[in-house]
């Protein structure tokens, strides 16, 4: 069957998370033809997909996207299906041209300009610019020595992590990762009663996650502050902090044993740590983030590391840029409540320069 060719548009904007949405919003507003592709059969599916017990790391009144808040109690810290509704009702509110189920398999440069969108679904799209906002990367990163693990020992990276239900028996399990999801996915574990054993590195920063808090990184600024600024390179250089109430709340298990930064398979049942080594175990969540996957970008903006080149989101190549990575510009810029001041920085960039 031939490719479906859809009508050419000014801009592809590729996912439907918060950054695409947010470039949606001012793509919107300045009157912009374009469209917004998402691999997902609904809006607010990436948020629908995590583990049951996730909420936001902020606030309902500092994650709002531009131009549509949160309803409800502002002070609150809404759960992951609470998030997956707000987008599917910002999309809706604003009424975008969302096209689902679009997996893109292509983004190529076209030889007079611009740029040809072909997807699993059989689409093929053509636009002037392209918005990548596929998220924080989504390839799921593990250490090289989880491969010396026996095959007894269940594997599962905290992105495929929905309940404490997915891992068999009752015995033993590590949870590896200094982030925030290790320690709610440690506590959502705990809680069964089963023995957690935390491959933490203690020297992670911890902060209050308070009005308080927030309220002084609003005010100062710090959440904005360019990683392009003095202040900012050295806020970029620092450990992510985690939350501190999580941290002492799995302190607080009895069952819940810190081993230290894990470093290596002990006798193929077990993980070392730099502080203690597990008993024989029935199951490791790795909790160890993500890297790159852009093997569909048929552009060359990639570093050698497979990371997009950029300078505020603005590729090398005309009319291609990126949204929602960390430290896009600045630490909010993987947050709700952060990407729609780098959205309109790249709308208004690409319309200008392209």
């Amino acid at each position: 069957m031939a490719p479906r060719v859809e009508p050419t548009v000014d801009t592809i904007v590729i996912g439907a998370g918060q950054a695409g949405l947010a470039a949606a919003y001012y793509l919107q507003q300045h009157g912009v033809s374009f469209v917004v592709l998402d691999d997902r059969p609904a809006v607010g599916e990436v948020w629908a997909a995590r583990f049951d017990a996730l909420t936001l790391f902020s606030p309902a009144w500092v994650s709002g996207l531009p131009g549509y808040g949160w309803s409800g109690n502002a002070l609150r810290y809404p759960s992951k299906d609470e998030a997956a509704q707000y987008l599917r009702d910002y999309a809706a509110h604003f009424r975008f041209p969302v096209h689902l189920q679009q997996r893109v398999m292509r983004v190529a440069a076209l030889p007079a300009g611009g740029y040809a969108v072909d997807t699993a679904a059989g689409r093929y799209y053509r636009s002037r610019a392209v918005i990548i906002c596929t998220g924080a990367y989504n390839a799921p990163r593990q250490p090289a020595f989880a491969a010396e693990l026996a095959s007894s020992v269940v594997q599962l990276h905290s992105r495929d992590y929905r309940r404490a239900s997915q891992l068999p028996g009752h015995g033993p399990v590590a949870v590896v990762g200094s982030g925030n999801s290790a320690l709610q996915i440690a506590a959502d574990l705990a809680a069964t009663g089963r023995p957690v054993y935390a491959a933490y590195d203690e020297q992670t920063p911890a902060l209050p996650n308070n009005t308080a808090m927030w309220s002084f990184l609003t005010v100062t600024g710090l959440l904005r502050a360019s990683r392009h600024s003095s202040l900012g390179q050295r806020l970029l250089h620092r450990p992510e902090p985690v939350v501190s109430s999580d941290l002492a709340r799995l302190h607080r298990f009895a069952n819940v044993h810190f081993i230290g930064r894990a470093r290596q398979v002990a006798g193929q049942t077990s993980l070392q740590g730099t502080e203690l080594t597990t008993p024989p175990l029935e199951a490791v969540v790795w909790a160890t983030g993500y890297g790159p996957a852009y093997s569909w970008l048929a552009v060359p903006v990639l570093d050698a590391a497979g990371e997009p080149r950029h300078h505020r989101g603005l590729s090398p190549a005309p009319g291609l840029a990126f949204l929602g990575l960390p430290w896009l510009n600045s630490r909010s810029s993987a947050l709700m409540g952060g990407v729609g001041r780098d959205a309109r920085f790249v709308v208004e960039s690409l319309l200008k320069t392209t």
